[in-house]
């Protein structure tokens, strides 16, 4: 949701909740008032107000009414194709893994630099995610398996430009 949809809804409630406590305000009040000073009114007994309501306040809201300005201001995605793991790895390697099921993508953030690759394989068991790029961006390839339904382990390789000098990484989800 951008800032402009949020700063309107935002608006939109403040000026619901004033309205309702208007509308709450008035309700209970039994009469009007009366203009101070008049020698009749200076001997009339006063009435108590009631905390009843003086009439009935129920509001009605039509589900299907879609002329409501509001309506687009509450429209939200969820994108629940997407999940992050942390992993530890060996030799001292931090990585940040976001799996995007929905394009077979994981996008690898490291401190070396941040790939996004695609899966090649249709197995499960491993995963294998590559892209002929290297983790900081520079000719090369990198590849992430992941084992496990719940990819609690993966193996990183990076190479650069020399795909012969190969670093492997193994890496252990973090809990």
């Amino acid at each position: 949701m951008n800032i402009k949809l949020l700063k309107q809804l935002r608006t939109s409630v403040v000026l619901t909740g004033l309205l309702a406590g208007a509308m709450t305000i008035s309700a209970c009040q039994q009469q009007s008032d009366t203009e101070a000073g008049t020698a009749a009114d200076a001997h009339a007994e006063e009435v108590p107000m009631s905390a009843e309501p003086a009439e009935p306040t129920d509001v009605v809201v039509d589900p299907q009414d879609t002329s409501n300005e509001v309506e687009n201001d509450t429209a939200a995605s969820v994108n629940t194709g997407t999940s992050q793991i942390s992993y530890r790895c060996s030799p001292e390697l931090q990585v940040e893994a976001t799996y995007n099921e929905d394009n077979n993508q994981v996008t690898v953030a490291t401190d070396m630099g941040t790939v996004t690759l695609r899966k090649n394989n249709e197995g499960s068991n491993p995963e294998v995610f590559e892209v002929a790029t290297a983790i900081d961006g520079s000719e090369g390839l990198t590849q992430w398996r992941v084992a496990h339904e719940e990819r609690e382990t993966g193996v990183m390789r990076t190479a650069g430009a020399d795909e012969s000098d190969i670093n492997t990484f193994e890496c252990n989800e973090v809990s």
